[in-house]
């Protein structure tokens, strides 16, 4: 809140220091109007009034009360202490005023045009404690960038008495960023009463700025001010002129400008200019565009005008102006079109678009015009989205509505001080809250149905703490024999403006009864909430795969990489310093043992010193080198410098649009040697920028880089080698022997084989209510032969409380998985990470701690024991150390220790994250490494390790080199926690594809476990196989094909041995022979014990 002294000394001095405002012609009321200009006898000059609701007929609406309180007063419900309007019926009161500045405003930004003079009016008086005439004044705020200032443009003494009027005028030379006229002046505890506010300027009915006798309501139609206000959408444009040069020689189809929007990466990016203010319901508009394309183009393709209507709930709907047009490389086409709205949306945004990527759009002379003789196509805009929630945006009261331990209030149009309804007149709020479940609720039993998604959009805000904190969305249902919570939605939320909720759920179990509520902030905050939209979610058409041509895989995108030619291509990121250094050849002698090395390295680097902060460093701008789906692999060697103590965080760095960075992979370094940093990205969404730098080390640390490469890696070229590698590590050669009365006569026969399992484990985690939904269960019973307990298992689920145990959850999804014959990993007897220990665990220490530890030993243990195969006992020790710091470093393998005396039939696992990857200098494998020799030289029975997964951009080369490090401790390796996650269901399929390959080919790999397959039911977004309707998607169609190619199918004959050899995955298998007396089937085991299996059959 800005501060500001009382309002007669500012009258009389500059009201604000800093940059020169713009200046209004001030005019006081009694002096003369200017001449104005002459126009024709046929023009009529008319005052056109741009503030709305300027006789507060519709309440407050559109006006705010700056920090204070306000109210209409209207004839029906009584005047303020008796005072009636000066015309009309209504009036503004502004009570509770403790500042001379607090009082009225409007926002006026899009409304206003430079160099046009507005004459401002407006009926004001006071009431309260006043003995003389007090002053009132009107004035602009003007927002630019960081600075704000003030304007005055008209002032008068107001009295108890009788209504003033005030008057006015301005005219802008420069137009801020943001516009806001206000009332102000009164001394504080003074209440200031307003009537009859207008801003009017003189508009000609008739006059030349219209086109073909109508307004265009398109603004720079012909670019002849540049590209101001239209926008590229997500792609590039410029404006081509006679000045400039045109394209290719086009030139424009009248005038001298014309836009061109190019690097297009899909069809529906073009430009746009947002006409929301120039458009109003049931006025029919004409839109016309002149259009033609460039590039690598045959023929003709389409263009078309699309209007992006925005709604208050949050939903876009899309809707073509018109037919669209073919346009040509060789002339310019004429596009046409109309269209008239129903109801008004929030935005309105016209843009063009059509042509396949990589064509340019070129555009001339766009005009949207009013017409009463053409017949427009009607827009449907829906101002509510249909929703399942009664009295959804509380039209009808608190209706349907209730508090949850708590109160309930309804407000129309301004209550809390200045806080308006987003959408509507009415918004709600829960208060007398002391709990954080408290909040507002609504049951909808009968309302929604299980096995169906659905999706929840609500506006909320908080009042009563200047912090933000978060609100939620949650979801009650009691289902038989148990109740649960479905977090829905949440969202940081402040006390200055709204927050919108957005999220989906969907039910697995047959439930009595469900409950949506609003809940979150600490007691005593105020909850807010503006509408509760939910509804069932529309199904998203796939987007299509990605076309990648013309890569040159392996090829560095990086200029001037080996340092050839200096500085070259190469920039400071920041204040720091760059130089180019020669290494010493004994620092190169541990690089160059590595033949791959050999053909890059040159001993040059770069140096960066003086720096002053961590992200300092090497830069250099690869944007245009980009490819959209592409994986690139980055590496790099980096050496620190003499500062700070023992080893640095270093990585590189990928800034996209200077609002997202993407890890390129990380390393801890010093400066006695060398170290590689191994990392992969990929973009999903055309950036406009991208800089790729090093950074990291503390200030004043300097950074050596050498040897920095980023390049597209052809991830497919991979497998045929991998596949050769699979049948050394997943197959066995078998022989077939076949005895008995048939065996004699059996040379020549026919033999099939059938594998019909695969052993290899491979399983999803599961969690209690998944396996309600009929449909998920089938799949997961089907595809999978391991599981594991997404929660049920952990400790903070089956004892939340002290004391009081449940495993009711666990009991059950362990005996779906033994009905079922699916083996069972046990997740988790402990947890490192202290977000992940329940608060009453995290309040004990020492000998007590150490009591709950054993009780919670013994109590899973005993309770299961010789049921699950696995166990992690402390799950994430890399990146938590929470038991540790508490009860020493023994601990961790006194919980194996113990684990094994009450199980011994157990492997007990480690199990991290970011192993695999090099995204992460806390679980690097030689770190993995350390901590599992670290546990068994102090009695650890470390049996298996545990490595989670969760993995973007997934790059073969990487995987493996990590799997070979963690080989040599000789202990079996599961991927146990697999998930990989791209919004492109093809482009997530070739991830998957990616690790699971590469997994099944290593020979220290014993199993892989997805962390989930069904939508709505995955620790990350875009990572499911099965879509929310029970849809399989292109990521589960690729592993179901996986599981499908890892079968051994074999047809061939008996040979004069009496048998039958082949090489086949392990396994269950089928065989069928003909036999003399008819058709022989037999059942057999291919296991992996020995590199030759005899199997003898009885025929």
């Amino acid at each position: 809140m800005r501060r500001r002294c009382g309002w007669l000394s500012s009258l009389f001095r500059p009201r604000r220091a800093g940059r020169a405002l713009p200046q209004p012609d001030p005019q006081g009321p009694d002096s003369e109007p200017k001449a104005v200009d002459k126009h024709s006898a046929s023009d009529e000059v008319v005052m056109e009034n741009i503030l709305s609701n300027s006789d507060f007929s519709e309440d407050l609406h559109l006006w705010q009360p700056n920090s204070c309180h306000a109210f209409v007063a209207v004839e029906g419900s009584g005047y303020h202490y008796g005072v009636r309007p000066h015309s009309g019926s209504t009036y503004a009161v502004l009570t509770h005023r403790t500042q001379s500045w607090q009082g009225l405003e409007q926002d006026i930004t899009e409304k206003v045009t430079l160099g046009t003079e507005y004459f401002v009016a407006a009926y004001v008086r006071v009431h309260g404690e006043v003995h003389e005439p007090i002053g009132v004044q009107i004035t602009l705020k003007l927002e630019e960038g960081s600075s704000t200032n003030y304007l005055s443009i008209a002032r008068i003494l107001a009295s108890q008495e009788h209504w003033e009027k005030m008057e006015g005028s301005f005219n802008l030379t420069t137009l801020p960023r943001r516009l806001v006229f206000y009332l102000e002046g009164p001394s504080p505890g003074v209440d200031l009463l307003i009537d009859s506010v207008t801003i009017s300027y003189k508009k000609t009915e008739g006059s030349a700025s219209s086109i073909g006798g109508t307004e265009n309501i398109i603004l720079n139609y012909d670019f002849s001010k540049g590209l101001h206000p239209w926008n590229p959408i997500c792609c590039h444009a410029y404006v081509a002129s006679q000045w400039s040069g045109f394209l290719d020689g086009i030139r424009g189809n009248s005038g001298e400008n014309y836009a061109v929007v190019s690097k297009r990466t899909e069809h529906w990016q073009g430009l746009e200019q947002d006409i929301t203010n120039q458009v109003s319901i049931g006025t029919a508009y004409v839109v016309s565009a002149f259009v033609r394309v460039d590039g690598n183009v045959q023929g003709q393709v389409e263009v078309k005008g699309t209007l992006r209507l925005q709604n208050a709930d949050g939903s876009t709907c899309y809707n073509p102006v018109g037919s669209s047009v073919v346009a040509s490389k060789e002339k310019w086409n004429k596009l046409e079109g109309s269209f008239s709205l129903t109801n008004m949306p929030k935005n309105v945004v016209f843009y063009l678009e059509g042509p396949p990527a990589g064509v340019d759009l070129v555009i001339d002379s766009v005009t949207i015009t009013c017409s009463r003789h053409k017949q427009s196509k009607e827009v449907k805009v829906p101002s509510r989205a249909e929703t399942i929630i009664k009295n959804p945006h509380f039209e009808d009261g608190l209706k349907n509505w209730s508090g949850r331990g708590c109160n309930i209030c309804r407000h129309e149009f301004t209550a809390y001080g200045n806080v308006r309804p987003l959408n509507g007149s009415y918004f709600a709020s829960a208060t007398g809250r002391v709990h954080n479940w408290n909040g507002i609720q609504q049951e909808i039993t009968g309302r929604v149905q299980r096995k169906v998604l659905y999706e929840i959009s609500s506006a909320v805000r908080i009042f009563g703490s200047a912090n933000d904190t978060e609100v939620r969305a949650t979801l009650w249902v009691q289902e038989y024999g148990r109740e649960r919570y479905v977090g829905l939605a949440k969202n940081q939320t402040s006390d200055k403006q709204w927050t919108h909720l957005k999220g989906k759920f969907l039910l697995h179990a047959p439930f009595t009864k469900a409950v949506i509520f609003i809940e979150g902030p600490p007691a005593g905050i105020d909850i807010l909430v503006d509408g509760l939209v939910l509804s069932p979610a529309r199904k998203l058409q796939a987007a299509p795969c990605p076309k990648i041509e013309n890569v040159l895989y392996g090829t560095n995108l990086l200029h001037n990489n080996a340092f050839t030619r200096g500085l070259a291509g190469w920039s400071p990121m920041g204040s720091c310093r760059l130089s180019i250094q020669t290494e010493t050849p004994h620092m190169l002698s541990s690089i160059l043992k590595d033949r791959a090395s050999q053909k890059h390295i040159s001993g040059r680097y770069i140096l960066a010193t003086n720096r002053t902060d961590v992200w300092m460093g090497p830069s250099q701008v690869i944007t245009d080198k980009l490819r959209l789906h592409v994986t690139y692999r980055v590496s790099a060697w980096v050496r620190v410098g003499s500062g700070g103590h023992g080893r640095h965080h270093v990585n590189v760095c990928l800034a996209v649009d200077n609002n997202q960075w993407v890890n390129g992979g990380q390393v801890e370094a010093d400066g006695d040697r060398w170290y590689e940093i191994n990392g992969a990205f990929k973009l999903e969404k055309q950036p406009s920028k991208v800089t790729a730098y090093v950074q990291g080390p503390p200030p004043g640390v300097d950074l050596r880089v050498m040897d920095f490469q980023i390049y597209p890696v052809d991830r497919k070229a991979r497998f045929e080698y991998l596949k050769e590698k699979t049948d050394k590590v997943r197959k066995r050669d078998v022989v077939l022997k076949f005895q008995g009365s048939n065996a004699v006569n059996l040379l020549g026969s026919s033999v099939r084989i059938q594998q019909t399992e695969n052993s290899f484990p491979f399983g999803s985690c599961i969690a209690r209510h998944n396996i309600e939904n009929e449909d998920l269960a089938e799949f997961f019973v089907k595809n999978f032969n391991w599981a594991v307990f997404e929660n049920e298992l952990k400790w903070y689920h089956t004892e939340a409380e002290q004391g009081r145990l449940n495993y009711k959850d666990s009991d059950e999804l362990l005996e779906f998985c033994e009905k079922h014959k699916i083996q069972v990993r046990g997740h988790c007897l402990f947890w490192e990470v202290e977000d992940a220990v329940q608060p009453w665990v995290r309040s004990l220490q020492g000998h007590h701690l150490m009591a709950a530890i054993q009780n919670r030993l013994q109590s899973l243990l005993s309770r299961y024991k010789d049921r699950f195969r696995h166990h992690d006992v402390n799950n994430e020790m890399l990146h938590g150390s929470f038991y540790e710091d508490r009860l020493g470093r023994d601990i961790r393998a006194y919980m194996f220790r113990e684990a094994h005396k009450l199980d011994p039939s157990a492997v007990l696992f480690v199990n991290d994250y970011n192993v695999e990857d090099g995204c992460d200098t806390k679980s690097t494998p030689e770190k993995f490494v350390e901590q599992v020799v670290d546990l068994q030289e102090r009695g650890a029975p470390v049996g298996g390790i545990g490595v989670q997964g969760h993995i973007s951009h997934p790059v073969g080369e990487i995987i493996c080199d990590s799997l070979d490090k963690l080989a040599i401790l000789g202990l079996p390796i599961w991927i146990t926690e697999l998930d990989v996650t791209a919004e492109n269901e093809h482009i997530r399929a070739d991830d998957l594809e990616v690790f699971l390959r590469e997994a099944f080919a290593h020979p220290a790999v014993g199993g892989i476990i997805l962390w989930g397959f069904w939508e709505m039911f995955m620790f990350r977004e875009h990572a499911h196989l099965v879509d929310a309707d029970g849809t399989i998607n292109e990521a589960g169609r690729r592993y179901l094909a996986l599981k499908q190619e890892w079968l051994t199918r074999m047809n061939g004959n008996v040979d004069h041995q009496g048998e039958f050899k082949f090489r086949g995955y392990h396994g269950s298998y089928t065989v069928e022979v003909d036999t003399p007396s008819g058709k022989v089937a037999r059942s057999f085991v291919v296991d992996k014990d020995s590199p030759v299996q005899v199997v003898t059959l009885n025929v």
